[in-house]
């Protein structure tokens, strides 16, 4: 059974009671979100909204309906455009049909009611146009996250999402423990986005001293401080036209968030030491293993940049969660760390394949990982069993 989706319909016409009615009755008849506009120039600021249907009349000021309708078929082939005019002459209507408009009506006292029929027969093309696209974002094209190993519901979950937003230019969010796969996704996102020619720029910010961190994102000019002893480019120019990634962003001072809010709304750099701004085109995937709203709660982290890196979220979801990824994984990691290493490869009992499952992995993929490769290495046989594994020396509560 199909969905019923909700259809965006734009009407652009000059006449308000004409157009009232329209709207009326529009929304009366159908699942449908009717917008109205009195002119073509108001219309065009809002054309990237990408409606499904727009109706045009034909006898507009300033912009005629023909131009309008000239510039709406110019900017996408996906919208349906309907003409409305008073004119019947067949050459007029042929010039519409011409340039690309679907439908042709009359504005007399049948009018309107042609028009819901026109707009109900063309809505069941944009239903299924939309339920088609649906049903193809469900559809992973596994060859492209060959390094996201796993094929359970959280993983495929996570997949959709970054199949949405990989071609955008989006600011995205990857927030999960420590060890689930944050920078891998990072890398995917930018692997597959238009920017996948350009750098990905990752930065730890945990990992660099706070009086450096600065310096370190946007770099410095000669003398800037002591030991500046020549000009250094930083990361955010580094990965211009392409992705930056700044893993544990929870970490960050305070200070430098509000810098950094200020980079993300203006699209510019200062380098320290220097007023003369750079204007750079970088997009952001920022990451966390802490949770950024309860930092937000106890002022240690600011609510302006906590929303504005919430461009688009994905979590991963912790090793226990993901089911039998956890034997993909073992299998993957074991093979690539014996053929690394000149040894034969090794496979796993049936009660280690038990405790692979049954273990809750507190250190995630990475913890797996490092279990895997040292139990490899110090066992002589070709089976690993239960027995074997060496896990971490340091046990979690």
């Amino acid at each position: 059974m199909a969905l019923n989706y909700i259809t965006r319909i734009f009407v652009v016409e000059d006449d308000p009671v004409f157009s009232r009615v329209m709207k009326l009755k529009l929304e009366e008849d159908g699942n449908y979100e009717v917008t109205m506009f009195s002119s073509a120039e108001d219309f065009l600021k809002n054309l990237d909204l990408m409606p499904d249907i727009v109706t045009i009349d034909y006898t507009l000021p300033g912009i005629t309906g023909l131009e309008l309708l000239k510039r709406i078929t110019d900017h996408s082939s996906e919208i349906t455009p309907i003409i409305i005019s008073a004119q019947e002459d067949v050459e007029v209507v042929v010039q519409a049909y011409k340039n690309g408009a679907k439908d042709y009506i009359v504005k007399n006292d049948n009018a309107i009611v042609e028009l819901l029929n026109s707009v109900k027969n063309f809505n069941t093309q944009v239903n299924l146009k939309k339920e088609v696209e649906d049903l193809k974002s469900q559809i992973i094209d596994r060859n492209k996250y060959l390094t996201f190993i796993g094929d359970s519901k959280p993983v495929l979950a996570v997949l959709r999402l970054v199949q949405k937003i990989e071609k955008t230019n989006m600011m995205v969010l990857v927030t999960g423990q420590s060890g689930t796969g944050k920078e891998v996704i990072s890398r995917i996102i930018h692997n597959n986005s238009l920017r996948k020619r350009e750098p990905f720029v990752p930065v730890n910010m945990a990992a660099i001293p706070p009086d450096l961190i600065e310096s370190e994102l946007f770099g410095h000019e000669k003398g800037a401080f002591t030991g500046a002893d020549s000009k250094r480019i930083g990361r955010f120019e580094e990965a211009n036209k392409g992705t930056i990634f700044l893993d544990e962003i929870g970490e960050m001072d305070l200070g430098l968030q509000t810098k950094l809010l200020r980079v993300l709304q203006e699209s510019t750099i200062s380098r320290v030491g220097s007023n003369k701004e750079i204007k750079l085109d970088v997009r952001v995937i920022a990451a966390t293993n802490k949770n950024l709203g309860q930092l937000v709660k106890e002022n240690k982290f600011r609510e302006d940049l906590f929303f504005r890196l919430q461009g688009f979220l994905i979590h991963l979801p912790p090793l226990h969660e993901r089911g039998n990824d956890v034997l993909l994984l073992a299998r993957y990691f074991v093979t690539e760390f014996c053929k690394n290493n000149h040894l034969q490869d090794k496979s796993f009992s049936k009660d280690a394949v038990e405790k692979l499952l049954s273990y809750t992995w507190p250190g995630n993929v990475r913890e797996l990982k490092s279990t895997v490769e040292r139990t490899a290495i110090a066992i002589d046989s070709q089976v690993i069993n239960e027995s074997d594994f060496i896990f971490s020396s340091f046990q979690f509560d």
